[in-house]
């Protein structure tokens, strides 16, 4: 069985169509799947509209009581409900993706063959087609919070540029310490085996490269270029100071976990990439 969740937060109900869609898709056979919506919402979804998405398909939909558990600790509701059902992977998923139904029995069949991927991330790209660059370095402080408040400049593209790994032409699997987590394919037997779950301390940022620098260390964290989702990201902490102040609190909390400039393990996954793009 495959899983997935999507959290929820005012979520209208047709922007959520597309995502699920992907997933479950109506018109084909989605046996040994299912999809845990988890609602952090003030209020409960309506019956109608919980009916319009959910179409009786093998959607189980959870009401948090009105409490904003945030991103990481909704989502662990759903990581321990596929652990408890024997799930072989669980995705979650990012309300704003939409792929082809055809990405997910893809990923399964290089993961069955790779025992030793614990996690990927298929190639992701704007609506316009433009790829978006969502392998990385493990960040440095200058990474996620100084270069916020500084112009752009030569010297700041050159240190995004090598951040985001673009020498690598994203053209090729790579095995990156850091990854984007709007679409994450993981394996759950790795995650019930070194209780792996995603840090509830962040609210919202972070928690993301929190789980996979976690999940780096006991395996594979792969991006894998030969398929692709599409994302309309909307990169709210550009424009929203309150989404501003939340990234760089969760960025703090990350650093103080992990080190801020002395950080032996970041530079030794960070060495090894890349090592491994410039081969």
């Amino acid at each position: 069985m495959i899983t997935a969740s999507i959290v929820l937060y005012n979520s209208p109900v047709d922007k959520l169509y597309d995502v699920i869609n992907s997933f479950l898709p109506e018109d084909e056979n989605i046996a040994g799947k299912k999809l845990y919506l988890i609602d952090n919402s003030p209020a409960k979804m309506s019956e109608d509209s919980l009916m319009s998405v959910t179409g009786g398909r093998d959607i189980e939909y959870i009401f948090n009581d009105g409490k904003n558990l945030g991103y990481g600790g909704a989502h662990n509701i759903a990581l321990r409900k596929s652990i408890e059902c024997g799930a072989k992977y669980h995705v979650v998923l990012n309300p704003d993706v939409r792929f082809e139904p055809s990405v997910i029995t893809e990923l399964e069949n290089y993961c069955d063959e790779n025992q030793d991927v614990v996690y990927i991330l298929p190639k992701v790209v704007y609506p316009d087609g433009e790829l978006q660059y969502l392998c990385k370095l493990l960040p440095t402080p200058f990474n996620l919070i100084f270069r916020r408040f500084l112009p752009k400049t030569a010297f700041t593209q050159k240190i995004d540029d090598r951040y985001t790994l673009k020498i690598s032409g994203y053209d090729k699997i790579m095995n990156p310490p850091c990854l984007s987590g709007c679409f994450m394919f993981m394996r759950t037997g790795a995650l019930k085996e070194h209780n792996i779950f995603f840090d509830e301390s962040y609210f919202m940022y972070c928690e993301d490269f929190d789980i996979i620098r976690r999940l780096h260390r006991i395996g594979k964290t792969v991006y894998y270029p030969n398929t692709t989702i599409i994302h309309d990201h909307a990169k709210a902490s550009y424009k929203s100071k309150k989404m501003l102040m939340i990234h760089i609190k969760s960025a703090i909390k990350y650093f103080n976990k992990f080190g801020w400039f002395f950080d032996s393990e970041r530079a030794r996954m960070n060495r090894q990439i890349l090592k491994e793009v410039t081969e």
